[in-house]
C-alpha cells in the first residue's frame, strides 16, 4: 500500500529488511477509521508542504474516543505568504 507522492520509500506494508507485502484490508464503511500507527511523512511530526502537499490533520485517541486536536491545512493557509512580484513588462 502507497501514497501519493511516488516516492521510493512511500510504502506503508513494508516488512523488516525493507520488503514490500500486499496487504489487503476489510471494505470500509462510514465511521470506521483506518490507523496506520508509523506513516513517516504523512504523519504529522514529519510533515512538510513538499510537492505542495497541505499539512495533515491531526487525531490524538484517547479512552477508545477520536479527538481532533489539529486541523488540516487548506489550500489559502498553503498560500499564504505567497506573492509573485510585478516584473513591469507589459
Amino acid at each position: 500500500m502507497g501514497g501519493p507522492l511516488c516516492e521510493s520509500g512511500d510504502v506503508f506494508t513494508q516488512d523488516e529488511g525493507g520488503f514490500v507485502r500486499t496487504q489487503r484490508l476489510p471494505q470500509a464503511r462510514v465511521g470506521d477509521l483506518l490507523v496506520i500507527e508509523c506513516a513517516g511523512a504523512y504523519g504529522f511530526v514529519m510533515s512538510s508542504n513538499y510537492n505542495s502537499r497541505p499539512l495533515p490533520a491531526e487525531v490524538l485517541v484517547a479512552g477508545g474516543k477520536a479527538h481532533g486536536v489539529r486541523a488540516r491545512q487548506s489550500l489559502e493557509d498553503l498560500l499564504r505568504g505567497e506573492s509573485i512580484p510585478s516584473t513591469g513588462a507589459s
